[in-house]
This record gives structure tokens, sequence and C-alpha cells, in this order.
């Protein structure tokens, strides 16, 4: 094992607070009622197009395009006031580089966003690599971005295992010819049976890694 590798939102930060608040201000700016927070939070691993479907389900394309406009523009303005790595986990990333392990990102989230908000957070230096959104021609579940980002840590893809939220980390994990985690702890629906994932292994918190690592025997 050399290198981990991170989802994003849901994953590695608990973003959802930031996001959703942005939702609201833009419900807000259409009249509209806040939704509650837990109605909105399934919906943050899956990007902006989600969220804005589910604050605003009927809205035409033309008008859900320019809603996903504002709403990015209301989310940029405020990246980071309540958004916070999930609890454990900067111990995970201080024990992971004790391991001399590499350690990179890659999210479906643009760079436009990815880079201030790591910025923001005062992470972007602990990471190896970071591969965003629009970083290569594909984005997950095509197994593209974390080739690339295996390619950039200076890992073959069978040496890096892949955590993330959502089915598509899965799929794309495995195509690219690594493990995967399933954070249990992310963005998951209350209906979701993320055990048919076909995960390599599950967490229930962010500090069960360091336990997956060490049952795995690869280090």
């Amino acid at each position: 094992m050399r290198a981990i590798l991170f989802d994003l939102d849901g994953t590695l930060l608990d973003t959802a607070p930031d996001m959703v608040g942005a939702l609201n201000a833009l419900r807000g700016e259409q009249g509209c009622a806040p939704l509650l927070y837990d109605e909105v939070r399934p919906a943050v691993s899956h990007g902006a197009a989600r969220i804005l479907k589910t604050g605003f389900p009927d809205a035409m394309p033309n008008q859900a395009a320019a809603l996903q406009g504002r709403y990015l523009e209301i989310y940029r303005g405020a990246l980071s006031r309540e958004t916070q790595l999930f609890p454990g986990m900067e111990r995970v990333l201080d024990a992971l580089k004790g391991r001399r392990l590499k350690l990179g990102i890659v999210t479906n989230k643009p760079a436009w966003l990815t880079e201030p908000l790591l910025d923001e957070m005062g992470l972007r230096a602990r990471f190896d690599c970071v591969v965003s959104g629009d970083t290569v021609a594909e984005r997950k579940p095509h197994p593209l971005p974390l080739l690339h980002a295996a390619m950039l840590a200076g890992a073959a893809p069978g040496e890096c295992v892949y955590v993330g939220d959502a089915e598509r980390d899965i799929q794309a994990a495995h195509a690219a010819g690594m493990q995967a985690l399933v954070a249990d702890y992310g963005y998951l629906r209350a209906d979701e049976d993320s055990t048919a994932w076909g995960g390599d292994g599950h967490l229930r918190q962010a500090l069960d890694i360091l336990d997956w690592l060490d049952a795995s025997g690869r280090l």
C-alpha cells in the first residue's frame, strides 16, 4: 500500500452545512421557505445539480441552470463557514503520513471550488495530489480521475485504496483496479444499502480507516 485517496464531500470534509446553507439562502431569494438540513444532506455527495433538484424539484431546465449558477455563486462566497473535517479525520491524516503513505483527493467538485476550499481549510499542503471534477476529461464513476491521481502520487493503482461515500466511488475505484472503502458516516440516504455496492470495507467513522489498514496486512 502506497497511497490513500479520498473523496471530498461526505468523506474527508463535512461540507453539508455550508452547501445546505447556500441552498436555503437561494430559496430565500426566491421567496421559498428553508428546507430541513436532514432533507438536503443526502444530496450533497451528488453535486450541485442534485442539490438544486432537491431544492427546486419543479424547475424547468432553463430555470434550473440559472438557479444552479446563482447557487454556486452563493456557495463560493461561504465555502468554509461551517465546513470541517469529519471527527477523527485529522488524526487519520497524521497517522497516514506517519506511515509514509501518499495522500490524495479525487472529487467531482470543480477545481474552482475544490482548491479555494482546501486553501481556506489549511489542508492543501497535506495532500500529494488533488484531482477535481474538471482536471481530466472524465468524472467518477469513470476510473480516469483515480488513475490520474495514482500517477500523480507515484503509485500503481493496485497500491492505492480509495475512500468514498457514494456507489460511484466504489465503481470508479474497482474499475481503476483499486480497493474501495465505503464511508458509511457520509451522506447516504436512510434507504440506501451500501453493503450492495461491493466495497472492500465499511467505515462507521473516519478512525476505522486505520483499523482496516492494520487488518489488511498491506503496510
